[in-house]
């Protein structure tokens, strides 16, 4: 599906460039013209990436850039602004912008800037498995369980991240032991219940509920309680 981008912009001509160029190359494109309605439709539709003027009537980008990002927003925000000091740059960018394109600009530099951010939160998303309030991250091995931070040993994390893969899938223990495990593995099969217990004590540390579930006579699923 293609990307979509949300454009807030005030000059209403710049505006209509602008989404003519983006929706030219295939993105899917909603646009405001002030600070108010740009963060109603950033809440509504969650675009892959948006585009705010600095200088917008009601609300600015910066202020509705800081506001996103206190709400937990991870959209990635460029700013488009006249303002070129060091210090506004630096403005912008704590109020939670990811990169800054100064007006007058050139389209293939917008594009370009647009480009890489998307392709680096593809790339971000690749990495990340989730489910319910477990996620982790295949790139850096972190496991966390909401706001917790859980440790895992090596093989602890790939028999998780096998789970993961495919949650609500039942996998029979031949199954665990030949892709985790691997074909030579020549050790006892109670390997895969020990392993399992380890992960449960982990992930259920602080009383969560259990998202790692026995099926009798058959083998184990990442699921709902």
């Amino acid at each position: 599906m293609a990307a979509h981008i949300l454009l807030v912009e005030d000059e209403v001509k710049l505006a209509r460039f602008v989404e003519l160029e983006l929706s030219s190359e295939g993105y899917r494109v909603s646009v405001a013209h002030d600070g108010m309605s740009g963060l109603s439709l950033a809440r509504e539709s969650e675009p892959d990436l948006a585009i705010l003027d600095w200088m917008l009537p009601g609300l600015t980008g910066v202020e509705l850039c800081r506001r996103l990002r206190a709400t937990g927003s991870k959209v990635p925000v460029i700013l488009l602004t006249a303002r070129d000091e060091v210090g506004d740059r630096v403005t912008g960018l704590d109020a939670g912008a990811d990169d800054y394109v100064v007006k007058p600009f050139s389209i293939e530099e917008l594009l370009a800037r647009i480009r890489a951010h998307l392709r680096r939160t593809q790339e971000a998303d690749e990495d990340l498995a989730q489910f319910e309030d477990l996620s982790l991250n295949r790139r850096t091995r972190e496991v966390h369980r909401g706001e917790r931070a859980i440790d895992l040993t090596a093989k602890e994390f790939d028999l998780l991240e096998y789970l993961l893969n495919h949650p609500r899938q039942v996998y029979t223990r031949d199954q665990i032991l030949e892709k985790v495990w691997g074909y030579d593995f020549m050790g006892d099969s109670n390997i895969i219940e020990v392993y399992v217990r380890y992960l449960r004590l982990k992930l259920e540390e602080k009383g969560e509920k259990r998202l790692i579930h026995t099926v009798r006579g058959v083998g184990y699923a990442l699921r709902e309680q």
